[in-house]
């Protein structure tokens, strides 16, 4: 990847897209900074996302590279828009007249976005003003002497005009820079929030220098992870196909031999963000509805992040979830009609239902193990707590969970591909040497 960059740099026009895409990642950086006015979140935050890995607010303060504690402008960062992503893709799949949509090329692309940006604005101001109502002990009617109300109305239209110039600069980052933006800017949001936990952790050496060994271990630790989600990303099952011969004219077409890659975790990332997010919505609500309630007690104390049945129910959602994700991106019966179309086939298998089928098996078998991975690496954090009752480890936990390591590879892996697709398409000379 290193290597890619480098031979990037030497090429003007792929030069100008880095130093494009450094300049919106930089502005957004600036942007998470600037603290939201009238909104004193900071301190009432870090209570909330203290000891939690996996809760509603701290997955969306981990994407925002810690602007939702920071009560910055920038606080919701790109949630809103994949969330409306993700509903979207699946009403896509519900709905005929958006699947119908979704194959009319690049005029129904452009509508699909335009309405998952729609989605995102009314998602944004659904989560402004959840987060205004659930901490308005932290609205500030001092600045400017009026009523409560109206400040917090306006600090809910500066988080989604926030969040709407987020969507902005991640669509420039994916027109005008390389790779694709809302992905990128995730990761830069991560990597914030790991470097300031990294430094929170290391400023705790001065008082307990045995905190050293926690800390070397736990990077050791990360770094296995690391290893392992990489070889599992790369790992898929090849279904070879065999085209007939085919005579038009003069020319003989076809009789070419190619496969199917199916990946053990075709699903990425996303079972575990919606495991994530069912599991903590209750707990949303009745911290903006009923705050202080025992419902919200009893909640903390039976579903909380760090009791045995939020660790099952957690992994009984992310086997379900990676099925259900598995079903709506693999389509077996589309690619079994395709492959009929064009004249190929499965070598032992009959064209048709078979194929479609021997797919579908073949599809859960690889889901099953697939699914098992991801439950055991989003558990690992969730364990951790339970087993290391330890500050220093708990904050470095914090940043470096399960989801973040997963998108941390997955966005990189990304990057990498995006590039040298633009160097092969510039054909350049050093290309991969």
């Amino acid at each position: 990847m290193f290597r890619n960059l480098i031979n990037a740099f030497k090429n003007k026009d792929i030069r100008k897209k880095l130093l494009l895409t450094l300049l919106f990642l930089f502005l957004y950086r600036v942007g998470c900074a600037l603290v939201c006015p009238g909104f004193n979140l900071a301190s009432q935050m870090q209570a909330e996302l203290e000891g939690s890995s996996t809760s509603f607010f701290s997955l969306m303060n981990m994407m925002s590279g810690e602007a939702l504690s920071n009560g910055s402008i920038l606080a919701l960062g790109v949630s809103p828009y994949i969330t409306a992503s993700i509903v979207i893709q699946l009403l896509t799949v519900a709905i005929p007249s958006l699947e119908r949509l979704a194959k009319q090329g690049e005029d129904g692309r452009t509508k699909i976005s335009f309405y998952t940006r729609v989605a995102a604005l009314v998602l944004a101001l659904a989560q402004a003003t959840g987060i205004v109502i659930a901490y308005s002990s932290a609205i500030d009617t001092t600045i400017l002497n009026l009523p409560k109300w109206i400040i917090g109305a306006g600090i809910v239209l500066i988080l989604t005009a926030g969040a709407m110039f987020t969507v902005w600069l991640g669509e420039r980052i994916t027109d005008l820079g390389v790779g694709n933006g809302m992905s990128l800017l995730i990761f830069v949001g991560i990597l914030a929030s790991s470097a300031s936990s990294i430094s929170q952790a290391f400023s705790m050496l001065s008082s307990n220098i045995d905190y050293l060994w926690t800390i070397i271990l736990f990077f050791v630790a990360v770094i296995v992870i690391f290893a392992l989600i990489v070889f599992v990303d790369g790992g898929e099952r090849r279904i070879n196909l065999q085209y007939a011969k085919q005579i038009k004219g003069r020319k003989m077409y076809g009789g070419q031999s190619s496969f199917i890659p199916i990946k053990v975790n075709s699903t990425g990332v996303m079972p575990i963000i919606f495991a994530s997010a069912l599991i903590t919505l209750p707990q949303l609500i009745i911290n903006i509805f009923w705050p202080g309630s025992g419902a919200e007690a009893w909640f903390a104390k039976w579903l909380g992040t760090s009791s045995w049945l939020y660790i099952v129910i957690l992994a009984l959602l992310i086997f379900a979830f990676s099925f259900f994700y598995s079903q709506i991106t693999f389509d077996p019966d589309d690619i079994s009609r395709r492959i009929q179309q064009q004249g190929g086939f499965i070598t032992g298998i009959r064209p048709g239902k078979p194929t479609a089928d021997h797919l579908r098996k073949i599809a859960r078998r690889i889901t099953v193990f697939g699914a098992i991975f991801l439950a055991c690496i989003a558990l690992i954090p969730s364990l951790a707590f339970k087993a290391i009752n330890d500050y220093t480890t708990s904050v470095l936990i914090n940043s470096f969970s399960a989801t973040s390591l997963m998108i941390i590879v997955s966005v990189a892996l990304e990057f990498d591909k995006s590039l040298e697709a633009q160097m092969l398409m510039r054909t350049y000379k050093g290309f991969l040497n």
